[in-house]
């Protein structure tokens, strides 16, 4: 059986043609704060794609919900938008998504010529357990810290959501 050691305490590899290619170490405050984003959103990409393992799901599909859940029903070029995917992209993972139950295709009211994909209450309500004990520790994290530094963690994803939409480099925008 193979021995796992941690990250930071590993040796590396210097056989032949082999190159260690790691983060360089943070110096300032915004280097530690954008290293330790990467940790939480590689483990939070892992997380749901275990996610959407355990239920039958790719994690793109499994991702449209969430955007579903996130920001209420919305038309196929949105989610394109929100996801960075083609409009085939769109339509084969809102496919699988409403053969599954999870989402039903409704006329837009706003506009005849479109429709609107929203989610199956019943069934995203099943969905909901995956994510309790990711919730509940998290908020028992957020338990420990007062009340200004919660605003200040707000105000932070806050100003980055702001950014994101502004930043036309970015592959997926939200409204």
């Amino acid at each position: 059986m193979s021995k796992v050691s941690n990250a930071n305490s590993r040796k590396p590899h210097r056989g032949k043609g082999a190159e260690t290619v790691r983060v360089p170490a943070p110096v300032t405050t915004a280097d530690r704060i954008i290293l330790e984003i990467r940790k939480f959103i590689a483990a939070a990409i892992f997380f749901n794609a275990q996610a959407a393992d355990r239920v039958g799901l790719g994690l793109t599909d499994m991702q449209m919900l969430h955007m579903l859940q996130l920001y209420g029903p919305a038309t196929p070029k949105q989610l394109g938008l929100w996801a960075g995917l083609s409009s085939g992209g769109v339509t084969v993972a809102l496919d699988r998504l409403e053969e599954a139950g999870y989402l039903r295709r409704e006329p837009n009211p706003h506009d005849r010529r479109s429709l609107l994909v929203a989610l199956v209450p019943t069934r995203i309500r099943k969905l909901a357990s995956l994510y309790e004990g990711v919730e509940q520790g998290t908020r028992q994290g957020l338990a420990k810290l007062p009340e200004q530094d919660l605003e200040a963690v707000v105000r932070f994803f806050v100003t980055l959501e702001a950014a994101r939409k502004n930043d036309s480099s970015m592959l997926a925008t939200r409204p």
